[in-house]
C-alpha cells in the first residue's frame, strides 16, 4: 500500500496502528492506487469529523459551501486561521485530562479546515478580531508570535480582510459575543453563534438580519484593514522582543 500511495512502510504502519491520522494526499493516493473512487478520502473526512462535536458538523458543512464568511472573534482566533500550536493550546485548556492522541485528533480536524481558504476559488473571508484575541497569551509568546505571523500573512491575501476592534471601542465591541455569518450566492445567509454548551446555527430571517446589523456596527467601529495590519505587526514585534 505504501509503495502504491507513494509513502514509506513506516508511515503506513503508523497509520494502520492509529498512531497518526493519514494525510489527505495519502488518502487520495490510496484511492488512485486501488481505484476506489474517493472511498479512502471519504473515510478520512468522516474520521476527522468524529473529532468535532455533533453540534458543530452543520457549521463545518456550511463553511465548506459558503461563498463569503464573516466572523467576529472575541477571545480566541477563528479556527480557520489558527496555527497548529495555538489550536493545541486551546484544546489542551478545554480538555485538560484528554490523552495526547485525542488532542492531536482535534488539532488535525481543525487544521483541515484551512483547506477552505487555501483551495482554488476560496470563499472571501472578513474577520473582525477583538483586541483581546491578540493580547490573550495562548500557549506562550512563541506560539502567539507564530499565530500573529499567520494573521499578518493572511491579511495580505486578496480574498481575506482582517480588522481589529480595539479596547478603545468600548461598549461597541462589548454588546455582542462571537458569531459567524455564512453567505451563499444561491441560498439564504446562515448565522452561527458559539456558547458554553456548544454552538448553534440559525436560519430565521429576523435573527440573521439582526446578526448582520451587529456585524455592520462592529465593522464601523473597528480599525481599517491597513491600520489593523499595522497593529498586528506591532503586537508581533512585542511577542518576539
Amino acid at each position: 500500500m505504501g509503495r502504491a500511495a507513494g509513502y514509506s512502510e513506516a508511515y503506513v504502519s503508523r497509520v494502520e496502528s492509529g498512531q497518526i491520522t493519514c494525510s489527505e494526499k495519502f488518502a487520495e493516493g490510496c484511492d488512485l492506487a486501488f481505484g476506489t473512487n474517493g472511498l479512502f478520502a471519504g473515510l478520512r473526512k468522516r474520521m476527522l469529523e468524529a473529532d468535532s462535536p455533533n453540534w458543530f458538523i452543520p457549521y463545518l458543512e456550511g463553511e465548506q459551501k459558503a461563498d463569503h464568511i464573516e466572523d467576529y472573534s472575541t477571545c480566541a482566533i477563528m479556527g480557520l486561521l489558527q496555527t497548529e500550536e495555538y489550536a493545541r493550546a486551546i484544546f489542551r485548556a478545554g480538555f485538560p485530562s484528554a490523552r495526547d492522541d485525542v488532542i492531536q485528533g482535534k488539532v488535525d480536524a481543525r487544521l483541515v479546515r484551512r483547506k477552505v481558504i487555501e483551495r482554488e476559488n476560496p470563499p472571501t473571508l472578513w474577520l473582525i478580531l477583538h483586541e483581546a484575541c491578540l493580547r490573550t497569551v495562548v500557549g506562550g509568546p512563541t506560539v502567539m508570535a507564530e499565530q500573529l505571523d499567520c494573521l499578518i500573512t493572511a491579511a495580505q491575501y486578496p480574498h481575506i480582510d482582517i480588522q481589529v476592534i480595539t479596547y478603545a471601542a468600548g461598549a461597541a465591541a462589548a454588546h455582542v459575543g462571537p458569531f459567524t455569518l455564512l453567505l451563499f450566492e444561491s441560498s439564504p445567509t446562515l448565522y452561527y453563534a458559539d456558547g458554553p454548551q456548544g454552538g448553534r446555527m440559525y436560519e430565521k430571517e429576523k435573527l440573521v438580519a439582526e446578526a448582520v446589523r451587529h456585524y455592520d456596527r462592529l465593522r464601523a467601529n473597528a480599525l481599517a484593514p491597513d491600520d489593523s495590519l499595522t497593529l498586528l505587526k506591532a503586537l508581533h514585534k512585542e511577542y518576539t522582543s
